[in-house]
């Protein structure tokens, strides 16, 4: 079974940061967009961020922009998420998302929580 492993999650106060980091298997990271979802207590699964593989394109979900930025180490099969100005609502447990281009085929982490303080 595919293991995608996230760290870095924590508690923290608001207006602080925090880096998420998600090791991917070789030959997984190859050729999948990568990508950081969240679900907190009672929602559903959104989507956060997502880095391209070969474009290196970003895209993120509006309530985040400028905040969060996701980059990827294509020679160390690493994603990361760095989170800055933290707010409350970004509460949730992150999770780690791969997707294949050429399959489509969709891979998760266990998920690691993120708390935000007040």
């Amino acid at each position: 079974q595919v293991q995608l492993v996230e760290s870095g999650g924590g508690l923290v106060q608001a207006g602080g940061s925090l880096r998420l980091s998600c090791a991917v298997p070789g030959r997984i990271f190859s050729g999948s967009t990568m990508g950081w979802f969240r679900q907190a207590p009672g929602k559903e699964r959104e989507f956060v961020a997502a880095a391209g593989w070969s474009t290196g394109t970003t895209n993120y979900r509006d309530s985040v922009k400028g905040r969060f930025t996701i980059s990827r180490d294509n020679a160390k099969n690493m994603v990361y998420l760095q989170m800055n100005s933290l707010k409350p609502e970004d509460t949730a447990v992150y999770y780690c998302n791969a997707r294949s281009i050429l399959t489509q085929t969709v891979y998760w982490g266990q998920g690691t929580q993120v708390t935000v303080s007040s």
